[in-house]
C-alpha cells in the first residue's frame, strides 16, 4: 500500500515529509515523490527507486515551504516511473494529490475529462482525482474536493493542496486509511501513524466517509457530504517499532488482519453484487479465444501453487475444461506435453520467482498465451505476460505468505466465473449465487478475526506438539497443504498435508496421542468422507482439530476441538479456511519464540533456483 505524508506548519516541510516517508518504508513502494508551496509556487519532485535518491536530491537542493505533501508509490495501475510517481498535477499544476486505493472507474472518468479538454501525463487512476478537483475549483478547494470524491467508484484516501490556498490542506478517506496529526501551531496527514510518531502522538483516525480541512491552527473534520463530525483524540502508547506494525506484534499478524481489506480490492472494478459480469479485460483474452481453450496450464511455487490446485478444481468444475497444476520447479525439467489451443496461468506474489518464471517461459514458447497472477507491478512475471491479473494485496512483509494467498485464490474464483459465463457452464442463478457469496468473504473473514480467541485457546493446548497431520478432500484438500505449509514454516514443527482418503494407504501409520490431525470438514460434496476419516483417527486415539462451519453439531461428535468460520458456497471456502489455519500457526510459532516475520533459512521470494 502506498505511503502518503502531509504537513502545515512554522518548520520547513521536506525534511518533515521525507522523514515520515522513511517510516511508511516497511509498507513497499517502487517510486516517491513531493510538492511543497512556498511564495505562491508549488515545486514537484519525483523520482523512481529508493527513497534515498530523492531525499539527496533534496538535501543537495532544499526545496523551501512550509506546506507539502509526500508519497511513496506501490504501483498499480501503470508501471513504476516518474510520470506515474505521485504527488500527481491539474493541467494548471496548481493543484496537487496524493492517494492511497483504486479508483474503480477511473477509464470513464479519464475519458470523459480527456473530451472536456484535460491533458494526462501518467497512466495512474489517481490522476482523474487531480483533474475534476481542477474541473470543480470555483475558489473553494474543501467544495470541489467534496464534488470530486462523489464522482468516484472504489477505495481512496487523498491528501490535496492547492496554489491558490497556502494556508491549508484537505483530506479525505474511503476504504484506505488516513489519519491527523495534531500538533502545537502545526498539523500532519499520514496514511499510518508511524509517520508522524517522533512529531506527534495525538491523532484522529478518520472513518470512512470522513475529511478534514487541515491548518497549521487546527483542524475542521467534516462527512465528505458535508455535515460536520468530531472524533475524540488517540493518544498513541506503541513505540515506532509496534507502530509499523499497526499495533500487531508481528507484520504476519498484521497481514492476516488485512485480508478482509485486501479480498475486497481484489474484487473491486472487476465484479459487481447482484450481476453476473465479471470485468476482466487485464486478462487480454478474447471470448473466442476462451471457447477454443482445449487445456489450462497452472503452475506456480509453494503457497501460490496451493492456491492454483484451488483454481484447478473450480476451473474444472465451473468451466468444464480440463486443468494440470504443477509446480513450477517440476514443470520445466519434465519435457511437459503443451496441446495447442492451452493457456497458461502463471502464479506468483513477487513476480520474481526464478523457477515460475522459467516455466513461464517455457510454456509461452509453445505459443501457448500467458495470463499472470501478480502483486507486484512491472515484475518480470507480469512483463512477459499477455494478459495481468494484479491481486491489490499490497506489499507483503512477513516471509509466510497470507493474503497474498487469498487474493490469488480470490482471482481465480474471477477468472473462472468469467470464463464459466463465456462458456455458458453455469447457469445465472449459479454465477449470483457465487458473486453474492465472493462479495460476503471480507466480511466473514471479518467474523474470524473478530473470533480469534477460539484459535488461541486452541493453541494453548497444542503448541507443545512436535508433529501435526493435515487431512483435506475436495477444494479444500488444497486447504490442507497451505495448512501444514505454514505451521512448518514458521514454528519448525514437522507437519505434513494428505488428502484424507489417501490415510489407509500409508499416513495412518503415522496416527497417536502424539500426533495431532487437523482436519478441514467443510459441509458439503466430502462431508461425510471426512467424518469417517476423523473417526479413523479418533479411533487410534489420535487428537482431532477439526475446521468446520458455524453451526454444525455433528462435527463436535468427531473433533477435540472446532475451530469455526461462517457459512458459504463450499466452492469459496479455502478464503476463508485459510485464516484459521493461519492464525493457528502464528499463535503456536509465537508460543514456542520462534521469529515469526523472517523463519529460518527462508527468503521471501525465490529469485534463484
Amino acid at each position: 500500500m502506498c505511503g502518503i505524508v502531509g504537513y502545515i506548519g512554522p518548520r520547513q516541510a521536506g525534511p518533515i515529509l521525507i522523514n515520515g516517508l522513511k517510516r511508511l518504508e516497511y509498507r513497499g513502494y517502487d517510486s516517491a515523490g513531493v510538492a511543497i508551496l512556498h511564495d505562491g509556487k508549488i515545486t514537484l519532485r519525483k523520482m523512481v527507486g529508493k527513497l534515498k535518491v530523492i531525499a539527496s536530491s533534496l538535501e543537495e537542493d532544499p526545496i523551501p515551504g512550509t506546506l507539502g505533501i509526500g508519497h511513496t508509490r506501490w504501483a498499480t495501475h501503470g508501471k513504476p516511473s516518474v510520470a506515474n510517481a505521485h504527488p500527481h498535477p491539474d493541467c494548471t499544476g496548481d493543484i496537487m494529490v496524493v492517494h492511497n486505493g483504486i479508483i474503480e472507474n477511473f477509464l470513464p472518468l479519464r475519458e470523459q475529462l480527456q473530451k472536456e479538454g484535460h491533458t494526462f501525463k501518467s497512466e495512474t487512476d489517481t490522476e482523474v482525482i487531480a483533474h475534476l478537483i481542477e474541473k470543480y475549483y470555483e475558489g473553494d478547494l474543501k467544495t470541489a474536493v467534496q464534488k470530486a470524491v462523489a464522482d468516484l467508484e472504489g477505495a481512496y484516501a487523498i491528501c490535496v493542496l492547492c496554489r491558490h490556498e497556502p494556508d491549508k490542506l484537505v483530506a479525505a478517506r474511503y476504504f484506505s486509511p488516513l489519519i491527523f496529526g495534531l500538533g502545537e501551531g502545526e498539523n500532519y496527514v499520514a496514511s499510518d501513524i508511524p509517520a508522524i510518531l517522533d512529531q506527534t502522538k495525538r491523532v484522529y483516525i478518520l472513518d470512512d466517509g470522513d475529511m478534514g480541512v487541515i491548518t497549521a491552527e487546527g483542524i475542521e473534520l467534516f462527512r465528505v457530504t458535508g455535515e460536520p463530525v468530531t472524533h475524540d483524540v488517540y493518544e498513541v502508547e506503541w513505540d515506532a517499532a509496534a507502530a509499523e506494525k499497526g499495533g500487531y506484534k508481528h507484520f504476519m499478524l498484521k497481514e492476516i488482519h488485512e485480508q478482509p481489506r485486501a479480498v475486497r480490492d481484489t474484487m473491486r472494478g472487476r465484479v459487481g453484487e447482484g450481476t453476473t459480469e465479471v470485468n476482466l479485460t487485464d486478462m487480454n483474452l478474447s471470448d473466442q479465444t476462451i471457447r477454443s481453450i482445449e487445456r489450462i496450464i497452472i503452475t506456480a511455487c509453494g503457497t501460490a501453487f496451493y492456491a492454483g490446485l484451488v483454481g484447478k478444481f473450480v476451473l474444472e468444475n465451473w468451466c468444464r475444461i480440463p486443468v494440470e497444476a504443477d509446480l513450477a520447479s517440476e514443470y520445466r525439467y519434465r519435457n511437459p506435453i503443451i496441446p495447442k489451443n492451452s493457456v497458461g496461468i502463471i502464479i506468483s506474489q513477487s513476480g520474481e520467482t526464478a523457477d515460475t518464471l522459467a516455466a513461464q517461459r517455457l510454456i509461452r514458447s509453445q505459443g501457448s498465451p500467458i495470463v499472470s497472477i501478480v502483486n507486484v507491478v512491472g515484475s518480470s512475471v507480469a512483463r512477459e505476460s499477455d494478459g495481468v491479473l494484479y491481486t491489490y494485496a499490497g506489499p507483503e512483509i512477513g516471509v509466510a505468505s497470507t493474503k497474498a494467498y487469498t487474493t490469488q485464490v480470490t482471482t481465480l474464483y474471477l477468472i473462472a466465473l468469467h470464463m464459466a459465463r463465456v462458456l455458458g457452464t453455469l447457469s445465472v442463478a449459479q454465477q449470483q449465487e457465487l458473486i453474492h457469496g465472493l462479495w460476503e468473504l471480507p466480511d466473514k473473514a471479518q467474523q474470524i478475526l473478530d473470533n480469534k480467541q477460539e484459535v488461541i485457546d486452541c493453541c494453548e493446548q497444542y503448541w507443545h506438539y512436535e508433529n501435526f497431520l493435515y487431512l483435506g478432500r475436495g477444494v479444500n484438500l488444497a486447504s490442507a497443504y497451505e495448512g501444514a505449509l505454514k505451521l512448518k514454516e514458521i514454528s519448525y514443527i514437522h507437519a505434513e498435508g494428505y488428502a484424507a482418503g489417501e490415510m489407509k494407504h500409508g499416513p495412518i501409520a503415522l496416527i497417536s496421542p502424539e500426533c495431532p490431525t487437523v482436519a478441514v470438514a467443510i459441509e458439503g460434496d466430502v462431508y461425510d468422507k471426512m467424518l469417517s476419516n476423523m473417526q479413523e483417527v479418533r479411533a487410534r486415539d489420535g487428537k482431532v482439530i477439526a475446521v468446520a462451519f458455524e453451526g454444525d453439531k455433528e462435527i463436535e461428535k468427531y473433533a477435540d476441538f472446532v475451530l469455526h468460520i461462517p457459512r458459504c458456497p463450499e466452492h469459496l471456502s479455502p478464503v476463508l479456511v485459510a485464516i484459521p489455519l493461519q492464525l493457528l500457526a502464528y499463535y503456536i510459532a509465537d508460543k514456542r519464540g520462534c521469529d515469526v516475520d523472517q523463519p529460518r533459512n527462508l527468503a521471501k521470494s525465490v529469485t534463484v533456483e
